[in-house]
């Protein structure tokens, strides 16, 4: 059926602009976009903005609390159900595709592909290599694991690996479980409990041999990297995206910016983890210490990057934040000193780019999946949007 969506506004990303403008929508996909168009059935768009489908490229549907230590005492099946209202609430934030950065299956993603749970649409990472002792290791004094992303399960192999043969290994176990991008963890971190933001992990040698391996697998490496030589580690090695990226100076910019690399910068994560110890829940001090530490600079290095040129696509880390306040980064990244144009662009057209893509969604265009965001709503002060309504390959999942 050929679908029209009348009267609305639509955001044209090669342009950077607006312009009033009907849709046509067929099979999923967009047909047509121009003036007084006609169609089997209209939907009214008066008054409202139709944005391309919205992209958070950092979201960890399988986190729904920071309390790490009440999370240690519960089922952990329990994780998967809660997963549900997470990803509910991705979107009815407008939020039509996330990638996982880790702790989502295959299983996941099957069930929101497959219609049994509503959710926007999935990439995952499933786990994320670290060192022993890195930020994805959840050894605790006691000898505990605190199982932050994900346990061993059939679905999502252990992923703490030291020297290149492991790192194969490990890339080669998670392209079995179905992950559609490898993560890596080329720094400590704020949430783990023993690792330092500020120091490097892996060497150069692991960090080409992960590149190399995921490569061949025809994936690509996102890096959690929040330490200067991290990052320029990660960069060098030829990762497509920096997650968090707090502590970059001039020469990790200029790297990234020589090799293309994305920055996606998750803003309101530092503030969400002193958001959530104010709500109650019991983080390690170690966390919260770190959390407060990196915030400031955290937002200086995102203007710096943003001023230099560097390529930013929007991730939040939702998870770390309450899943539904995804679009809170919208405003930090203007704060930030990014234009609110560039901002629809990041979270878009950018993002698409990014995960790979960029021909099938991140703009209004024909022959593109009809993922929809429609807003009301000045479109450039994103505190004051409401979500009208969202729609995924034409079909309307919420409003």
């Amino acid at each position: 059926m050929r679908t029209v969506f009348t009267g609305g506004e639509i955001f044209d990303v090669e342009t950077k602009s607006f312009r009033s403008s009907d849709v046509v929508v067929l099979d999923g996909r967009i047909a047509e976009i121009g003036q007084r168009l006609d169609g089997d059935a209209s939907v009214d768009m008066g008054g409202r903005t139709i944005l391309p489908g919205l992209i958070d490229s950092h979201v960890h549907v399988m986190i729904s609390s920071l309390d790490l230590f009440g999370a240690m005492q519960e089922p952990y099946s329990l994780r998967f159900y809660r997963a549900i209202a997470n990803l509910r609430a991705n979107l009815e934030a407008g939020i039509t595709t996330i990638r996982d950065a880790g702790g989502a299956d295959l299983g996941v993603k099957r069930a929101v592909d497959d219609g049994l749970i509503a959710g926007p649409n999935m990439l995952i990472a499933i786990g994320m290599l670290s060192q022993t002792g890195g930020h994805g290791d959840g050894w605790l004094a006691s000898g505990m694991q605190m199982r932050v992303l994900a346990g061993d399960h059939p679905g999502a192999p252990q992923t703490v690996v030291d020297g290149p043969e492991e790192i194969r290994k490990k890339v080669r176990e998670l392209v079995r479980a179905g992950a559609d991008v490898i993560k890596v963890a080329t720094s400590g971190g704020v949430m783990s409990p023993r690792s330092n933001p500020r120091h490097a992990h892996f060497d150069p040698a692991e960090l080409q041999a992960l590149v190399a391996e995921a490569t061949s697998a025809g994936l690509y490496v996102m890096a959690h990297a929040q330490a200067t030589d991290g990052i320029k580690n990660a960069v060098r090695a030829g990762v497509r995206s920096v997650e968090h990226g707090i502590y970059l100076d001039d020469e990790a910019i200029e790297l990234m910016i020589h090799h293309g690399t994305y920055l996606v910068p998750t803003l309101i994560a530092p503030t969400g983890v002193a958001r959530a110890a104010a709500a109650g829940a019991r983080i390690p001090e170690a966390s919260l210490l770190k959390a407060a530490e990196v915030t400031e600079i955290h937002r200086q290095s995102f203007a710096k990057a943003v001023k230099a040129g560097v390529k930013i696509a929007m991730g939040t880390d939702t998870g770390v934040t309450p899943h539904g306040e995804n679009l809170d980064e919208l405003s930090l990244m203007v704060a930030g000193g990014m234009d609110p144009l560039d901002v629809l662009v990041a979270t878009t057209q950018s993002a698409a780019d990014l995960l790979g893509l960029g021909g099938e969604i991140g703009s209004l265009a024909p022959g593109k999946r009809a993922d929809l965001t429609v807003i009301s709503g000045d479109p450039l002060d994103f505190d004051a949007w409401t979500i009208e309504s969202v729609w995924k390959s034409g079909v309307r999942v919420v409003g």
